[in-house]
């Protein structure tokens, strides 16, 4: 049911989380965005359906994200972003990757799984690069959550 992400999974991609964008609970990807990081999602299929999406892209030799997170709305509350998080930190494990780290509105469902609050401030500088370009910069709501994998 989760599977590495295809080219034809992005439009849906993109529909997922900016449903949740719109509402302003995460932000919103272009299309262009998400072909360019095609092969960091992963997306939990049901019956041709895709249900959920999610991303882990590395960044340096021992710490990568998890990032764009999002269920179809009517399909919450099932266990669909759990298994797509663990998918995600066994395809970072797999890579050799040691921790995981996320930056999030929703902290106690990372908590659930084996998250912990952390100082923003000690993410590696490159995390800074993509925060620049968001609308909540400098002002960002985020919490910084790691797991060691």
């Amino acid at each position: 049911m989760i599977r590495k992400a295809l080219i034809k999974d992005a439009i849906k991609i993109q529909a997922i989380i900016n449903e949740y964008a719109a509402s302003g609970k995460m932000l919103s990807r272009s299309i262009n965005d998400i072909y360019e990081v095609i092969r960091d999602f992963s997306v939990y299929e049901d019956n041709g359906e895709i249900l959920g999406c999610c991303a882990s892209q590395i960044f340096w030799d021992d710490i990568a994200e998890i990032r764009s997170l999002a269920v179809k709305k009517d399909h919450a509350k099932r266990g669909i972003g759990k298994q797509l998080v663990n998918y995600c930190i066994d395809d970072a494990k797999i890579l050799g990757v040691k921790k995981v780290f996320t930056l999030t509105g929703v902290d106690g469902f990372f908590k659930k799984l084996g998250f912990s609050v952390i100082d923003r401030d000690t993410l590696p500088q490159r995390v800074w690069k993509i925060c620049i370009h968001c609308p909540k910069f400098p002002n960002c709501d985020e919490i910084a959550m790691l797991k060691e994998v």
